[in-house]
């Protein structure tokens, strides 16, 4: 081993481009056999400065250089730095290509952006706007709902019938003790304090089969159904009577019943009422309150009136 060797290795074993140098090659480097892998590569290596240009044979592409950034590269001219190049203005584009079907140089629509936010605040105002007005109506529509019964609440309040309207335009007669037909042993009275008839007087004696008062009734305005109230006092158990109408018994029995609930026979504080629902005929009709065989007819009688319709007041 000599000064400046190091053995065996060679400086190709220590560096695999040694050939490329003046010393690896005088040291005997080799270029490695076979091609280097790139597309069309081959063996023909040759030391830098070999290559003799201009003979024959096909030239090696020489790989592209890369320039220095920010100087300008030597195999590059712009066109305008050429003879009779046109002279072009150096524009900067954004690296933003925004606007309509993706333009390029343009920045973003704030304008459009302004004036839909414009848009929905007004849409929110006017929204607010009709709310509070529909507030205001809705209000107004309640007090008057409660002001005025609607048509739905008056169908489901009692309404008068229609013969309760036609006794306000037809007056019907009313008839006391005293202008009363007896017969049968009935007889007016009026030691009991309570009678409503001119005078305080009733008929009395009714408390014996045959006992009947009859009322004959005129001015009757159409056919129809009527009520007939009859005023009466009792105080013994219910107590019924016949009812006769136009010559026909009506019904089962009058229901005279002790109503008031007057004790110990106190008569005068027995009066109460009953009422029957006959049909009658237009003009005169005749109405009887007797006391036939099976009636209960402890009571005294004071007044008959009529009503149009069936009613119970």
């Amino acid at each position: 081993m000599t000064p400046g060797n190091n053995g065996a290795s060679t400086p190709e074993d220590d560096d695999p481009f040694g050939y490329l140098y003046a010393d690896g090659q005088a040291n005997g480097a080799q270029p490695p056999s076979g091609g280097y892998g790139y597309p069309n590569s081959v063996n023909r290596v040759r030391p830098v400065g070999t290559r003799q240009y201009g003979q024959p044979g096909a030239a090696p592409q020489a790989p592209p250089q890369q320039g220095v950034y920010g100087q300008p590269s030597a195999h590059y001219a712009a066109p305008e730095t050429l003879p009779g190049g046109a002279t072009t203005a150096q524009s900067h584009q954004p690296a933003y290509g925004g606007g309509r079907g993706g333009g390029r140089g343009r920045g973003p629509n704030t304008k459009g952006l302004l004036i839909g936010a414009i848009a929905v605040v007004a849409a929110v105002v006017i929204g607010i706007g009709v709310v509070m007005i529909g507030g205001e109506d809705d209000d107004k529509g309640g007090d008057q709902a409660d002001s005025t019964p609607t048509q739905a609440q008056n169908s489901t309040e009692p309404s008068p019938s229609g013969s309760e309207n036609a006794k306000d335009e037809v007056e019907l007669p009313t008839i006391d003790a005293k202008a009363l037909r007896l017969d049968g042993g009935a007889a007016l009275a009026s030691d009991v304090k309570g009678a409503q008839s001119d005078g305080g007087i009733y008929v009395a004696n009714l408390n014996q089969p045959g006992a009947t008062v009859t009322w004959t009734v005129n001015g009757i305005p159409k056919d129809g159904a009527y009520t007939v109230f009859v005023r009466y006092s009792t105080t013994d158990d219910p107590q019924s009577m016949t009812l006769t109408v136009n010559g026909k018994p009506f019904g089962s029995k009058l229901n005279m019943d002790n109503w008031a609930r007057a004790k110990d026979g106190d008569f005068s504080k027995g009066w109460t009422k009953t009422f029957a629902w006959p049909t009658l005929n237009k003009g005169t009709n005749t109405i009887s309150v007797s006391c036939a065989d099976g009636d209960k007819c402890n009571v005294l009688l004071d007044q008959l009136w009529l009503k149009e319709g069936q009613v119970k007041d």
